[in-house]
C-alpha cells in the first residue's frame, strides 16, 4: 500500500513537472495569438491583457492587404517544398553509398562530410555568392534551390545510421530477384526509412521557410522575396506595426505546424530509431 501511494505521489509530481514546462512552452505561441487579435495600444497594457475584447479580426485582412502576402507565400512554398525534395532525394542516394557500399577511400570521405558540419555558414557566405554570380543566378530562386540538390552532412548522415538498422539479407534477396542499385533504392530502402525521411524533411522545409538571411543576399526584386522577408516589412525605423507583424507570424507558422501534424508519428520513430547501429 505504501509503495503505491509512493509510486503515484511520484507519478504526480512528474505530471505537474511536464505539465508546467508545456504551458511555459506554450505561452509564447498563446500570447502570439492573442496579441494578433488586438490593437497596437492593448498590446502594451500593463498588466498584460491576455484575452483581446474584442477581438480586432480585421488584423489579419490588414496583413493580407499590406503586402503582397499571398505571393511572398507561394514563392517561400516553391523554394521550401523543391529544395525539400532535391535534399531527400540526394541524401537518400548518398546515404546509401557511404552506409551499404563498399568503395575506396570511403571513411576519409565520410569524414570529410561530417567536419563540413563544423564550418559556420559565415564562412561561405562570400565565396558561394561570387559563385552565384558568376553564374548568373543572382535575384533568382536558384541559389536558394540548387544548393539543397547536392545534399546535405546531416541528413546524409542521419540516413545513413537508419540504413544500418536493416538487415542486409532483404538487400541480397532483392539482387537476387533481378534488382539494380536504384530500384533497391527507391523500392526497397527508401519506403523502410519512412520515419527517418519525414524527420529530415520537416528539418529542412522548417529551415528553408524560415529563412531570412537566403532571400535578402540572393533576391532583389520585390515580388520575388519570400515570407520572412515580408514580415521583416513590418518593422520600421520608428514605429512597428507588431499586431500586424503577430498576424503574419500566425499564419507563417500554419504550413509549418500542419506539415509537423502530418508527420509526427513518422518524426518521433526517426528521432527514436536513427543511430541505434553505428
Amino acid at each position: 500500500m505504501q509503495h503505491t501511494l509512493r509510486a503515484h505521489a511520484k507519478n504526480t509530481v512528474l505530471y505537474a513537472l511536464i505539465g508546467a514546462g508545456a504551458l511555459t512552452t506554450l505561452m509564447p505561441f498563446f500570447w502570439m495569438l492573442s496579441s494578433s487579435l488586438m490593437t497596437i495600444a492593448e498590446m502594451f497594457y500593463f498588466p498584460p491583457k491576455w484575452i483581446p475584447n474584442p477581438p480586432q479580426w480585421r488584423n489579419y485582412a490588414d496583413t493580407i492587404n499590406a503586402m503582397p502576402f499571398l505571393r511572398f507565400t507561394w514563392n517561400t512554398l516553391y523554394i521550401s517544398g523543391v529544395g525539400t525534395l532535391g535534399m531527400l532525394l540526394v541524401s537518400s542516394i548518398a546515404a546509401y553509398a557511404f552506409g551499404r557500399m563498399r568503395f575506396p577511400g570511403k571513411e576519409p570521405i565520410f569524414m570529410v562530410l561530417m567536419a563540413c558540419m563544423m564550418i559556420p555558414g559565415q564562412v561561405t557566405m562570400i565565396p558561394v555568392f561570387l559563385i552565384m554570380r558568376w553564374l548568373g543566378w543572382v535575384n533568382t530562386p536558384l541559389p536558394l534551390i540548387v544548393p539543397m540538390f547536392f545534399g546535405g552532412a546531416f541528413g546524409i548522415f542521419m540516413l545513413r545510421q537508419f540504413y544500418a538498422t536493416i538487415p542486409m539479407e532483404l538487400e541480397e534477396a532483392a539482387r537476387i530477384d533481378g534488382c539494380g542499385r536504384l530500384r533497391i533504392i527507391f523500392q526497397i530502402m527508401m519506403p523502410l526509412t519512412k520515419p527517418a525521411l519525414a524527420t529530415l524533411g520537416v528539418f529542412t522545409f522548417m529551415g528553408k521557410w524560415n529563412d531570412l538571411l537566403g532571400p535578402v543576399i540572393y533576391l532583389n526584386d520585390f515580388d520575388k522575396m519570400t515570407l520572412t522577408v515580408g514580415l521583416a516589412l513590418f518593422k520600421g525605423q520608428y514605429t512597428t506595426q507588431y499586431n500586424l507583424l503577430m498576424c503574419g507570424a500566425v499564419i507563417s507558422m500554419l504550413p509549418i505546424l500542419t506539415a509537423y501534424v502530418f508527420a509526427q508519428r513518422y518524426f518521433v520513430q526517426g528521432i527514436v530509431m536513427t543511430g541505434l547501429k553505428g
